[in-house]
């Protein structure tokens, strides 16, 4: 999703989008992966950190993501490997070479991923939040999905399909997070807690807020795979008004996957969100590398970190 947030909103920031490697594939598009810039001078093993997550680790319409920000205050280079409605199963895929840059990092900061991109007994998908339907193979949104789900089926039938996504999210996490050597950080980014509770009335009841379908149980089966778990709860700055990246005046902005034009972000993490999560990862991170903690700051948002 790199390349087309690129194409669609370079009038409010430009990605620097690159390609990472001829022989690590974007699963949803048969095609060389296409990550977030800046491109670091060098990925000699040990001279790095990675940040893997979808859309909210890519930082769309911010023109510095937290990858970035933290980066800038360790002073050492990131790669922000990122897709926009990216799940674990997308970074499950024949990645030998991607597994080989993951372990070649100093550290990795793993995104906890929507649940609504992972496959279930109806639906298959491709990694991203959308579906291959079995029965006929017509393809849809993981939202059409659902919405057709609970007008046509039980609510108990509802609740199975969709704790078979949680379960395949669980199983997808569980390989990518063994298959990576160096240290990992989960991390929570999100406007909610972990807590919710679902409900069955409408596709927005079910998935809450994002990370869709992910609720604190599936964090914490996580949490003992990683070295530390760190959470950022923040809503600082949505929504955030659009801005022309070169005149500064208001800009209005199209693209294929939402129905209206947006003028304002109100669903990516803002700038000052960003901020937020930088903040809260820095400390962990600097445990991590065996650097000295910054000075203490003031914390705009709700922070817990998990040793």
């Amino acid at each position: 999703m790199a390349a087309e947030y690129q194409e669609t909103d370079l009038s409010v920031v430009d990605y620097q989008c690159f390609e990472l490697d001829p022989a690590v594939i974007d699963p949803s598009r048969y095609r060389s992966l296409r990550i977030r810039g800046p491109r670091p001078a060098s990925l000699a093993k040990g001279t790095y950190f990675v940040c893997l997550g979808a859309a909210q680790t890519f930082g769309r319409f911010c023109s510095k993501p937290f990858p970035t920000l933290l980066s800038e205050q360790l002073r050492i280079p990131t790669l922000n490997i990122s897709h926009g409605g990216a799940g674990p199963s997308f970074y499950c895929y024949d990645n030998q070479r991607l597994l080989d840059i993951l372990n070649g990092a100093r550290f990795v900061i793993v995104q906890v991923m929507s649940g609504r991109s992972e496959s279930n007994s109806r639906f298959s998908s491709r990694g991203v939040g959308h579906y291959r339907r079995h029965s006929d193979g017509l393809e849809m949104s993981s939202d059409e999905a659902f919405e057709t789900l609970i007008r046509s089926e039980t609510p108990e039938t509802v609740a199975r399909i969709a704790e078979e996504s949680r379960t395949s999210w669980l199983a997808s996490y569980r390989t990518l997070l063994g298959q990576i050597s160096v240290p990992k950080v989960l991390f929570w980014f999100s406007t909610r807690g972990p807590r919710y509770e679902q409900k069955l009335g409408s596709v927005n009841e079910l998935f809450g807020a994002y990370p869709q379908l992910v609720n604190e149980t599936m964090l914490q089966e996580l949490r003992a795979s990683c070295e530390a778990l760190v959470e950022c709860t923040s809503r600082r700055g949505l929504p955030q008004l659009l801005r022309d990246r070169k005149t500064g005046k208001p800009i209005t902005i199209s693209d294929p996957w939402t129905s209206k034009p947006w003028d304002k972000n109100w669903y990516y993490p803002s700038p000052e969100m960003h901020e937020d999560a930088a903040r809260a990862l820095e400390p962990t991170c600097r445990e991590i590398v065996g650097l000295p903690q910054a000075a203490r700051r003031w914390w705009p948002f709700r922070r817990r970190t998990a040793a």
